[in-house]
């Protein structure tokens, strides 16, 4: 299992330099990889384009861009530049989003998920891999080629949870990424759902890329507080609350991976076991316990 880190949006008007900053960290701290999210700040594979360039040797992914705001071929356009300005480094991570974004904040309309998805996949992944879309669908259509001067394909994962994303992403894409999701559920849902659809299709091991709350401390109590408070949204959007009810966790605070290195180890432990590929820390807690966290990832990492 590759172990990851998931950076933090920064504000101000030095955002970009400080992430700048933090990939080189990561880099430098030997992480194979570093993913960002889109939320409502930075436009992710931009700010991955601009502040990983100069980085060389480690994968920068997103995890994940939204779909319905964006055309496919405006996506693959994007993800084309900032693997070209990454010399091949970059992955696209894609997802549905939330019922409350798509629809209550954004207006489109998100009845048929599952369909768009699969009609969004048609257009982006030819232009991914450098040919011409030719594509109409219920819910959208693409007739298009790109002129982008890549080398070789840009891969992409897909945010999927339920029985038929699962499938979709096992036969067309490269992996899942994967948030608020433990080991139980990747062992007994995510892991084999989405492997034994890539073999139906002849396709290679799907990826399965794992983001959780980490934090090493002495304190394992107050840690899961803060992880409880800060990540409460999550254990109330539908997809996620599914997949707690699988885990047989309340919320958040219980699958954030807390404790003194040994707990944090054998939980990481477990996750790999479970078949999760790609582990990616999301560091949330300050201080003197980000600085020992950093340093068990990388400990761990090296092993």
């Amino acid at each position: 299992m590759r172990v990851g880190v998931l950076l933090s949006e920064h504000g101000g008007a030095d955002a970009l330099g400080k992430l700048a900053d933090d990939v080189r960290r990561a880099a430098d701290d030997g992480f194979p990889s570093a993913w960002i999210s889109q939320i409502f700040g930075l436009d992710a594979p931009t700010a991955l384009a601009l502040a990983g360039s100069g980085v060389p040797g480690i994968e920068l992914g997103t995890a994940v861009v939204p779909t319905y705001p964006r055309h496919p071929a405006v996506m693959a356009q994007q993800a084309r530049t900032a693997a070209l300005a990454l010399q091949g480094r970059f992955t696209l991570g894609i997802g549905l989003s939330h019922k409350i974004v798509i629809e209550d904040m954004y207006g489109y309309d998100y009845a048929r998920p599952r369909r768009h998805m699969d009609e969004y996949l048609s257009v982006l992944l030819p232009l991914l891999a450098g040919e011409n879309a030719s594509f109409k669908g219920e819910t959208l259509q693409g007739n298009i080629g790109l002129t982008v001067p890549n080398e070789g394909r840009v891969p992409v994962l897909l945010a999927a949870l339920g029985p038929r994303m699962l499938q979709l992403a096992g036969e067309r894409a490269d992996g899942t990424v994967l948030w608020m999701t433990g080991p139980v559920t990747i062992r007994e849902h995510i892991a084999p759902s989405i492997t034994a659809a890539a073999e139906a299709a002849g396709r290679p091991e799907p990826r399965v890329v794992c983001a959780l709350p980490v934090c090493v401390t002495d304190d394992a109590e107050h840690a899961r507080e803060q992880a409880g408070r800060m990540f409460e949204l999550y254990g109330s959007l539908p997809s996620y609350r599914a997949m707690m009810d699988r885990e047989g966790v309340d919320g958040p605070a219980d699958l954030a991976i807390v404790g003194d290195e040994d707990a944090v180890a054998a939980r990481l432990e477990e996750l790999s076991k479970a078949g999760t590929t790609d582990f990616v820390a999301a560091e949330y807690m300050p201080g003197e316990n980000r600085g020992r966290t950093r340093e068990f990832l990388r400990a761990f990492r090296a092993r």
